[in-house]
């Protein structure tokens, strides 16, 4: 399913990395081409972030606890990590228009199946087909951006196609929440599947792969020998790069997801105490905090690659000790200013994730790079579904009969330092490795990164 670069019939070419192809031009219409695909994101992350303002709605229309609520979102994040190598493979092969069209039409219709579920089952089945439609759109619009902006400005599009995600996610909390309390779930989940039908229709009639000139990336759609799948996997997996690229996306990003994604507003609302509409703009505040922290740290990256982990662990630390502090705090209501400090930390946590994609990308070549992205892209999402499901059990193991109180939330929430450490020993494991290399170059040349400065 991917480019075998020593067949015939599948000759690597890759894109826009060789002297005879045209170099990437950005300019006015590689950002038209990238605001098209990056549309699509937007509407996948509201569809993602949806059930995190109508986790308590969810819970009373299907009748279920807190375990059984956490199958919603664990479903949606492992199928989601799972599904990263495929979805990378397909990119390889069939480019990355193919793939968002696919993605968006996946989304649309499990959003409507959402949208007229009264019963556990077809909801989950409808969270199901609509997270298979999730799973190919981030990998899928790095690979639009890289044949049409200059290697030294993909980690800062990058960055701002996660701006993007904050503010669909930033519509979830400030539209969705209000919404679906005043028009009903049926009104809510079918007006977000409609935003699915616009984008499909956008990305079909207006989305470019690549520049007029610019080679497309190597596909193995002639007749030739069987295309080598595992192989493909096996030497991404081997680029140390892209194992510290999946460990750094492990860490840095689960506990913000894991708050806005699902256990966010029971956490505010019953373990704290607070009305709906604080809570709503409390994830309001973790959303737009996240917003300028993907330029600046796109733009610290691009100027110092090899601050790279050290960011990467600042974040996740700093993080940490703020949830210690909240979970420690006595009686177990921290101060509003806590929970909102707590909350503009939370809100570095994407966009620092967004830091093990830059490993993976910066130590493949173009022929694998969808594939070293979807295992990157693995990490975070595996740390989410660790979580969501760890603190779901905790929560009915405490409170069995689903009288949840602050204790119990906080009882549940010290299940976040399980991942993070792992995470954060993995990932001083794996740095001096990468370091090493970069500083030997014998890691893979990609313009715009001198081995010296790598410091990975």
């Amino acid at each position: 399913m991917t480019t075998d670069p020593a067949s015939p019939a599948c000759q690597s070419a890759p894109l826009n990395r060789t002297p005879t192809a045209s170099p990437p031009p950005g300019g006015r219409t590689a950002w038209a081409a990238w605001a098209v695909s990056v549309s699509v994101y937007f509407v996948a992350v509201i569809d993602r972030t949806s059930l995190g303002v109508a986790g308590l709605d969810a819970a009373d229309r299907f009748g279920i606890g807190a375990s059984a609520l956490s199958t919603f979102a664990v479903l949606q994040m492992l199928i989601y990590a799972c599904m990263q190598i495929p979805v990378g493979l397909l990119v390889d092969r069939f480019g990355p228009r193919t793939m968002l069209l696919l993605g968006a039409t996946l989304l649309t219709l499990g959003q409507f199946g959402f949208a007229f579920s009264h019963s556990m089952t077809p909801a989950l089945l409808s969270r199901a087909l609509l997270s298979f439609g999730d799973a190919m759109i981030f990998v899928s619009v790095l690979r639009v951006v890289g044949p049409w902006f200059p290697a030294r400005r993909n980690p800062l599009v990058a960055q701002l196609t996660g701006v993007v995600g904050s503010i669909g996610n930033l519509g979830t909390a400030a539209v969705l929440a209000p919404l679906l309390h005043s028009r009903g779930w049926t009104v809510t989940f079918g007006g977000t599947a409609l935003l699915g039908v616009a984008v499909l229709l956008l990305v079909g009639l207006l989305l470019r792969e690549t520049p007029e000139g610019a080679r497309r990336p190597a596909r193995c759609t002639a007749p030739g020998p069987r295309p080598r799948i595992l192989p493909q996997i096996r030497t991404a997996w081997g680029e140390p790069g892209t194992r510290l690229g999946l460990w750094v996306h492990f860490t840095t990003g689960f506990m913000a997801a894991s708050f806005a994604i699902l256990w966010g507003i029971p956490y505010l609302v019953e373990g704290q105490g607070l009305s709906r509409e604080k809570a709503a703009v409390l994830l309001a505040v973790l959303v737009l905090a996240s917003m300028p922290c993907g330029p600046l740290l796109g733009q610290l990256i691009a100027r110092r690659p090899g601050a790279r982990t050290h960011v990467a662990l600042t974040v996740v630390l700093g993080t940490g000790a703020l949830w210690a502090v909240v979970l420690a705090w006595p009686g177990g209501h921290p101060p509003l200013w806590l929970l909102v400090v707590l909350m503009v930390a939370m809100g570095a946590n994407g966009p620092a994730s967004l830091i093990g994609l830059d490993y993976a990308r910066a130590t493949n070549p173009p022929e694998r790079l969808g594939t070293a992205s979807g295992i990157a892209n693995m990490g975070g999402f595996l740390s989410t579904t660790v979580a969501l499901l760890g603190i779901g059990l905790l929560l009915d193991a405490a409170s069995p009969g689903g009288d949840y109180t602050p204790g119990t939330y906080r009882w549940a929430f010290c299940w976040l330092y399980v991942p993070m450490l792992l995470g954060v020993v993995m990932i001083l494991r794996l740095h001096p490795r990468v370091a090493r290399r970069a500083a030997e170059g014998t890691s893979v040349p990609v313009p715009g990164h001198r081995p010296a400065q790598q410091g990975k």
